[in-house]
């Protein structure tokens, strides 16, 4: 049934339709805002996959190039592997309509949203978290939602409410919130160094903004909506549970008390086994529910633990840091580095300079852009004690990188002041808790070590939340463990002045907005002890970059000289990169950049390109080469490829009948500029050039 529905939101129209094309998906919308489009399909499988204990959930957020009217790069002309942005969009969709499927539904089930239009000034990602959502609501597939999502950012300290692309560049903050009707779900942003109560404000001025969206999507699944397949989550059989604690005795307190992460583990598979061994033919045919049996007394135990006591896994109470260590320089030819350590979570940062040769391009339905700034994040395997294969790069790869990254930025000086491409890689040598906040810290501190005059330090800390009923509470720098048993995810990183990024995952709903400050507040005490630690073993940039990096020094030339320094072909600049050894970048409005390290190459190169681009001063002398004698005169290079008119008269006092009396072509000689007319024209004299010598 074809069904169209429209509002106005945030001074323009969104609009959601169904029925009218993919009418075989279980769920299909098109949603446009402005005029960017997205058709959002989900289909979901009627049977379940074996032994799936699992939401084997997919989603696929899908650019189409020609959205935005442009043609493939490459040899095939077609799109091919997922961009970071398709990537990162990926996440946010899962991240919010992922905790609202019911508890225990296993059937296998795929969402591909797909950009249609793109008019680059309305970012896709928030109108395909809301497409996503209403394609949900009007197939039949069981599912908690509406969820709505939107872009705050804060321009001249006023919230605003979905920026433009045009408005973020002027706003100093950017948050995506979904939320469904609820409470907020989901949290992803960076900000310019702003303070706890900005984003505050800006998550909950964003949930009561979404009234309109909810309503929206509840009227088109009111119209259009499939009756909801009948789902309901397998009850625990507490005769068995009862058979399980009562086998287990003491077991998951003594297990639990094991400080040692994979010590602890190994304490804990074993009493799955011992279960499975002793009440498996009490209960054939029924293992798999009794390891989640065990998983299940476990989970509870932990969280009455933190609720009733403050007592956490490993007996610390819930605003307590791990044990914290910081090193730096601990790589000889890297060009700064750094090692930091919280608990058992480790990670080894490096920093490397480059030239703006090895800025990254990007090609992007939003535009071309260009990145002189890069974190990549590695997760290895042997972090964990597992083995993998190892593969590209993963989605959670993926999005801890661009998380740390966001955090890093707003500190970074201004290309005018450190005209380096950055790139900045974590590796993770240890995982128990949040590596991409370890990555933040890391990250930070080899940036300082590398000389780069960052504008302050960063520190990041992973927050959790434990709620049953009325009783909640947030933890601070949450193990492995914390995370996948507790409710909250809550990732903040920033400065002693402020947050730079921030990322939420809720998996309960009732976070109220007290919540949500104690959690940002206990953040920040957190943050501003971890930067203490970090402060004692790196206070503040090296005055110097390494030895081994790269020196960059910027001159700048007229516009109209370029051509002269690049040289038919690229012949002069190549000619100069061969021998002096320096990197030479030259921008349309005449900045020039020479990069080496090695200083004499530097000025070499510096003095060729100022030769090249000099201009003959009048009343000044020059040595020059007589390149050409004729019947009036002779033609005296100057300067390279300058050439001045050197004529009869202002050879000699005395008269000359023929120049070639005097000069020859290749005569090295003294001149003096008389004039430069308006088209260039050099007058020169030997004869002045002769008598101011005397």
């Amino acid at each position: 049934m074809y069904r169209k529905l429209e509002i106005n939101f945030a001074g323009r129209p969104l609009s959601l339709e169904t029925g009218r094309l993919a009418k075989q998906a279980h769920g299909a919308v098109l949603a446009q805002y402005g005029e960017t489009m997205v058709l959002a399909t989900v289909v979901s499988a009627y049977e379940s996959r074996d032994k799936v204990d699992f939401l084997p959930l997919t989603v696929d957020y899908v650019e189409k190039t020609f959205a935005a009217g442009k043609i493939p790069g490459g040899f095939f002309k077609r799109e091919g592997r997922a961009s970071e942005k398709e990537i990162l969009t990926s996440r946010l969709i899962d991240r919010a309509i992922r905790p609202l499927f019911p508890k225990g539904y296993d059937k296998e089930t795929q969402m591909i949203v797909t950009v249609l239009s793109a008019d680059r000034e309305n970012d896709s990602d928030m109108l395909s978290l809301i497409a996503a959502s209403a394609a949900l609501e009007v197939s039949d597939i069981p599912h908690k939602g509406p969820v709505a999502a939107v872009r705050m950012g804060r321009i001249d300290g006023q919230i605003i409410v979905n920026p433009t692309v045009s408005d973020l560049e002027s706003s100093d903050v950017s948050l995506v919130v979904a939320a469904n009707p609820e409470s907020i779900v989901m949290l992803e942003g960076g900000a310019e160094i702003v303070d706890e109560e900005t984003i505050l404000e800006a998550l909950f001025r964003a949930h009561e903004e979404m009234g309109a969206i909810f309503e929206m999507q509840q009227e088109l699944r009111r119209l259009a909506g499939k009756p909801k397949r009948e789902f309901k989550a397998k009850e625990r059989d507490t005769m068995l549970l009862d058979a399980v604690s009562a086998n287990l005795g003491d077991g998951i307190e003594k297990a639990l008390a094991i400080g040692d992460k994979h010590g602890r583990q190994h304490a804990l598979y074993a009493l799955s086994d011992k279960v499975v061994a002793e009440l498996g033919e009490q209960y054939p045919e029924r293992k798999g529910e009794l390891v989640d049996a065990c998983d299940y007394l476990v989970r509870t135990r932990v969280r009455a633990a933190i609720l009733d006591d403050d007592k956490r896994i490993d007996d610390r109470k819930s605003t307590e840091i791990r044990p914290l260590s910081a090193q730096v320089q601990v790589l000889p030819r890297t060009h700064g580095s750094a090692v930091f350590t919280r608990g058992e979570t480790q990670v080894l940062a490096t920093v490397t300079l480059g030239t703006s040769s090895d800025e990254q391009k990007i090609d992007a339905l939003l535009g071309e852009r260009f990145k002189k700034f890069m974190l990549h994040y590695n997760f290895p395997p042997f972090s964990t004690g597992e083995v993998k294969f190892l593969r590209a790069p993963s989605r959670r790869e993926i999005g801890h990188g661009a998380l740390a990254e966001r955090a890093l930025a707003p500190i970074l000086p201004d290309e005018s002041v450190f005209p380096y491409t950055v790139r900045v890689v974590s590796e993770v040598l240890e995982s128990n808790g949040s590596s991409s906040m370890a990555t933040v810290c890391g990250g930070s501190l080899a940036l300082m070590d590398a000389g780069v005059p960052v504008k302050s330090a960063v520190a990041g800390i992973a927050m959790g939340l434990v709620k049953e009923g009325d009783k909640v509470r947030v933890i601070t720098d949450i193990l492995g463990d914390e995370d996948h048993l507790g409710d909250m995810d809550f990732k903040v990183a920033g400065t002693n002045e402020g947050v730079t990024a921030i990322q939420m995952d809720n998996k309960v709903g009732g976070v109220t907005k007290d919540v949500m400050r104690q959690a940002l507040h206990q953040a920040r005490d957190a943050r501003l002890f971890v930067l203490s630690v970090m402060n004692k073993a790196l206070e503040a940039p090296r005055k110097e970059v390494s030895t081994y990096a790269p020196r960059i020094v910027t001159i700048h030339i007229k516009p109209d000289k370029i051509r002269e320094v690049i040289g038919p072909g690229g012949k002069v600049i190549r000619g100069l990169v061969e021998e002096t050894g320096c990197k030479i970048d030259i921008e349309d409005d005449g900045t020039v950049l020479i990069a080496s390290a090695d200083g004499i190459a530097l000025e070499k190169a510096i003095s060729a390109i100022q030769a090249i681009t000099a201009e003959p001063e009048v009343g000044k002398i020059y040595q020059g080469t007589v390149r050409k004698i004729v019947e009036f005169g002779a033609f005296v290079e100057i300067m390279p490829g300058t050439d001045g008119l050197l004529h009869i008269s202002q050879i000699s006092n005395e008269r000359i009948r023929r120049v070639e009396d005097v000069l020859h072509e290749g005569d090295e000689i003294k001149v003096k500029v008389l004039d430069v007319d308006r088209s260039g024209k050099i007058r020169l004299s030997m004869r002045e050039a002769a008598q101011e010598q005397k």
